[in-house]
């Protein structure tokens, strides 16, 4: 299946590439999220009708993100957690947990933008969480996760 990118997308292309998928990542990913279209002759001519306008608009998403990057390196969060004597913590935290502390810290986030490429926290200890809140846009954050 051939589809017309709207925005850029990791592992497969910028704004307006005209890529090859497999159909059931287009039909059942991509065009409901509003990430592509079908690559037919009548989206290509809408598409480019419409580039100018949705340049434009990824350039202002990457500027909010940004801004939001900067609110968010400037943050410390510390997260309580049961933990035994080892400093082993009972249970762990995983990206849930990171986007309410980080919430509550004064800067929303989703838990889709935390990567945790190493799986969940499970021990005492400071980290420098990866923040990805555009294509783009990647920056840390600093947690200390510390006893109860």
């Amino acid at each position: 299946m051939e589809v017309i990118l709207l925005e850029k997308t990791r592992n497969l292309g910028d704004l307006g590439d005209k890529v090859s998928v497999k159909a059931g990542y287009g039909r059942n990913y991509l065009i409901p999220q509003g990430k592509a279209v079908p690559a037919t002759a009548s989206n290509v001519e809408h598409f480019e009708s419409r580039r100018a306008e949705l340049e434009k608009k990824a350039q202002e998403n990457k500027g909010v993100a940004e801004g939001r990057l900067e609110s968010l390196e400037k943050l410390s969060v510390t997260i309580a957690a049961n933990s035994g004597e080892e400093g082993k913590l009972f249970g762990s935290i995983g990206t849930r947990d990171l986007a309410i502390a980080i919430t509550e810290a004064g800067v929303p986030i989703e838990k889709s933008e935390i990567n945790l490429p190493e799986g969940a926290i499970r021990l005492v200890g400071d980290y420098d969480i990866s923040i990805q809140l555009h294509n783009d846009v990647v920056g840390v954050v600093k947690v200390a996760i510390v006893a109860e």
